[in-house]
């Protein structure tokens, strides 16, 4: 891993946020409010939780696209477990992030015991998850969750709302543990030469099925976040956030070879994302302008990143 790359890239990232952040700000009156921000910590967690895991998947040279579809299976269930089960609604949730965090435990043990590519096996597994979310919903949704469940989803602490807390909690140790802990260089090991790594005694089968478990384990708690924050479970939750995560990981610098990536990075991309989004939408830009606008940034960020690390190799 080249730490000055990394650094270039971010802080090129960050200049990139702040420059966003200012010409939408002067775009919109309602943009740059306090209100407005902490909503939009508030909608970007659940992406936000799944992309600081995907993070680590794609650090190791791998991918999951199966995210979105455990989401919504884990959505559906924890209506299915409480709803008609009749678990009380605690032990639903914990029941349904179980599955859920055995779905990704699943893909890992394709991946890693079958040695089937993660973007083959995470691809199956994303009709399969989907398939079995609708089957079990039948088109229904469940409704009508006690007050207390909200507390998640739509109430603040300290006039910050809850589900951001635990994004940012979860962005710290993780961040942690990737930088500075001997399982993190263990993941930049694997994504930088898989076979180096197998042979210098590391454990790659092992540490790929902990992070595909991860994975299916944070779509699982985003999941539960996004019953408590719409009030309400639809086998559809989650289409298509697998994307959104990745764009935000690929943005934030990590590279999809594997070997390179920080969850700052993944933190910053994930904030310009969105802050884009909300700005561009408030100045009444159309949905399919904001997209190409996004695209474009994505182009520009990946374009600067491999810029500053060829003048890294050469320095």
């Amino acid at each position: 891993m080249k730490l000055k790359s990394l650094i270039r890239h971010e802080t090129f990232l960050a200049l990139m946020l702040v420059t966003a952040l200012i010409v939408l700000a002067f775009q919109s009156d309602r943009f740059f409010t306090v209100s407005n921000l902490l909503n939009q910590g508030r909608l970007m967690t659940e992406v936000g939780l799944i992309a600081i895991a995907m993070t680590f998947v794609i650090a190791t040279g791998g991918i999951d696209l199966s995210v979105g579809s455990i989401l919504g299976l884990v959505a559906i269930l924890t209506g299915v477990f409480w709803n008609n089960i009749g678990l009380p609604l605690p032990f639903a949730a914990i029941a349904a992030i179980f599955v859920g965090t055995m779905a990704g435990f699943g893909n890992g043990i394709i991946i890693t015991r079958f040695g089937v590519p993660p973007l083959i096996a995470t691809l199956a597994t994303l009709a399969l998850y989907r398939g079995l979310a609708e089957g079990i919903s039948q088109a229904r949704s469940v409704r009508g969750y006690p007050d207390w469940f909200y507390v998640l989803g739509q109430r603040d602490v300290l006039g910050v709302p809850t589900q951001l807390w635990i994004l940012m909690a979860v962005a710290v140790i993780a961040s942690v543990i990737l930088a500075y802990t001997t399982w993190g260089r263990t993941v930049y090991a694997i994504g930088s030469n898989e076979v180096a790594s197998r042979f210098s005694g590391l454990s790659v089968e092992k540490t790929k099925l902990a992070l595909y478990t991860l994975s299916g384990f944070a779509a699982s708690v985003a999941a539960v976040i996004f019953v408590s924050r719409v009030s309400t479970t639809r086998s559809d939750m989650g289409s298509g956030i697998e994307l959104d995560a990745i764009t935000a990981v690929v943005l934030g610098g990590t590279s999809i070879y594997g070997g390179r990536g920080t969850v700052l990075g993944t933190v910053i991309g994930l904030c310009l994302i969105q802050a884009l989004k909300n700005g561009l939408s408030l100045a009444g830009v159309k949905g399919d302008g904001t997209i190409m606008l996004i695209g474009a940034v994505l182009i520009l960020a990946i374009l600067a990143s491999n810029i500053f690390e060829r003048s890294g190799t050469r320095n």
